[in-house]
């Protein structure tokens, strides 16, 4: 490919985590950011270092195991920001310092209560510290869309010298709309003195609906990188969506005459992998990775695809990794074809990971009559992103009546890996209920339960549950995830790995406060 390319830069780590119900654990973002590496991204944006101390600590361990894709670290345009950055991303392969500092006159007056000359002075001096800790730095002007043009082009200016060697143009707030967007990357590009030494980057929110637009907008006018999110999540209504960038530049090849280093067919697995790690689903009608974004309903569109599948399909769904059939596994089939399944449905497993999940689609087997391709995901993605932790569920029972009026029991056993054996009954309005109060008395972990869902993953009545749990407690929220043929299992393991989150973050504050 020429360097005539646009370069992803994936901000799902830092910028979509910040989405509401997002939260993810370092387990999970390290798992994330080698599925991000595998899929081809330019750049990883892997979180605000100075934001906490796990903030950094998760930076820091996916600066340690990236390969190939660039590190990226947040920072305000502060002494201090910076700096951590630079710690968290120096073992990093290819690091880079991503530094801002808003621009327009509504933030510079009411946010930072700083005057336009403060704000050039401080561009100047910040970014030439994060150039002196890190050969490649990315300035950001927030709320560029916003900002008067003419400051703009000065703030740039003053990044370029300082030795800024990306231009990130924001909208910040999706104020803008695709015209507007691109007439401003057409005035940088025209009025920005230095501005062919670097490269500009579009970074756009979907308060309007029009965060894609804009980004194609942006590249129709000189940029050369975007910022995106999988899924599109990110705060408020989330940020434009990668998976849709990325296919609109590989289906358009004579409009937009540029293209992107992805793997387009490892797109599907990584939208299906981060919904497994946060909960946040995605519409049936999303374009690109929705359920039925290649599904044809009408008679007369079966029909011509039946013909010609051109007649309705602009691409093809193996573009993209998602499946075309839906194979049916069972009980007497063998290691090879489950290996050639998985690898059909996106998931390259090694021979470990193919060890380990034969064995658990041979006990599904055993518990089901057929095995769908819900169910094979579910094995590939692991029951959680995140199943390590000091309390492991040993045994469960259920009794008592269920109904109005009624108080379900349940009884738990587990162990802790300090060698705890528990055994815990409690009463509770439903079995559920029951579950979770044995589980929070045995481990003695108090919460609040912000929502709970239980869905299932395949067809038949047979089919797995997958239940999800959202807990708020110290002031964070836990999000736990669990599959099984009973969904009163799967509630029970899916709320053990938010105790076991919990656990395992009072134990990384405690080791942190004792170094």
């Amino acid at each position: 490919m020429s360097e005539d390319f646009v370069r992803i830069f994936d901000t799902t780590l830092r910028d979509g985590e910040q989405s509401p119900g997002c939260s993810m654990t370092t387990p999970q973002k390290l798992i994330l950011a080698q599925q991000l590496a595998d899929l081809g991204v330019d750049v990883i944006e892997a979180g605000f270092a100075a934001a906490s101390p796990d903030d950094f600590a998760a930076v820091k361990a996916i600066a340690g195991v990236v390969k190939g894709s660039t590190v990226a670290a947040l920072a305000r345009c502060q002494q201090h920001d910076i700096e951590r950055a630079a710690a968290a991303v120096e073992n990093a392969e290819k690091p880079r310092i991503h530094t801002f500092i808003a621009t327009s006159d509504l933030h510079m007056e009411h946010k930072l209560r700083m005057s336009r000359e403060q704000v050039l002075a401080s561009i100047a001096q910040h970014v030439s510290l994060a150039r002196s800790l890190c050969e490649d730095v990315e300035f950001s002007a927030e709320d560029a869309s916003r900002s008067d043009q003419e400051f703009l082009v000065k703030a740039i200016e003053a990044a370029i010298q300082a030795g800024a060697t990306t231009i990130n143009i924001p909208d910040t707030v999706g104020y803008a709309v695709p015209a507007e967007y691109g007439a401003l990357f057409a005035y940088v590009k025209q009025h920005a003195r230095g501005v062919e030494n670097v490269i500009l980057s579009s970074h756009c929110h979907d308060d309007l609906g029009l965060a894609v637009a804009n980004s194609l907008a942006a590249i129709e006018n000189g940029a050369r990188q975007v910022e995106c999110t999988i899924n599109g999540i990110g705060e408020r209504a989330g940020n434009a969506a990668m998976e849709e960038i990325v296919m609109a530049l590989r289906t358009r090849p004579g409009f937009y005459g540029v293209q992107t280093r992805i793997r387009t067919q490892r797109l599907y697995p990584v939208s299906r992998q981060l919904v497994a790690l946060t909960g946040s689903q995605i519409a049936r009608n999303k374009a690109i990775v929705g359920e039925n974004a290649f599904a044809h309903e009408s008679g007369i569109h079966q029909h011509g695809m039946l013909r010609n599948r051109s007649t309705y399909e602009i691409m093809s769904p193996e573009d993209v990794g998602v499946p075309r059939s839906s194979l049916v596994l069972g009980k007497h089939s063998g290691r090879a074809a489950l290996a050639d399944r998985f690898k059909a449905l996106g998931h390259e497993l090694d021979e470990e990971a193919l060890n380990r999940a034969f064995v658990a689609f041979k006990d599904l087997a055993d518990r089901k009559k057929e095995v769908f391709d819900g169910d094979l995901e579910a094995i590939a993605l692991g029951s959680s992103g995140d199943e390590t932790g000091p309390w492991r569920l040993t045994s469960i029972q259920l009794g008592g009546r269920i109904g109005q009026g009624a108080s379900p029991e349940a009884v738990i056993e587990m162990v802790h890996e300090d060698g705890r054996s528990v055994r815990q009954n409690a009463l509770g309005d439903g079995p559920v209920h029951a579950l979770f109060s044995a589980i929070e008395f045995a481990t003695g972990f108090h919460y609040g339960l912000s929502d709970y869902q239980v869905r299932s993953i395949s067809t038949g009545e047979d089919a797995q549950g997958e239940a999800r749990v959202k807990v708020h407690a110290e002031g964070r929220d836990y999000h736990g995830r669990a599959v099984s043929t009973d969904v009163l299992e799967a509630s029970a393991l899916a709320f053990l790995e938010v105790v076991n989150s919990f656990e395992r973050r009072r134990q990384f504050l405690a080791q942190s406060a004792a170094a």
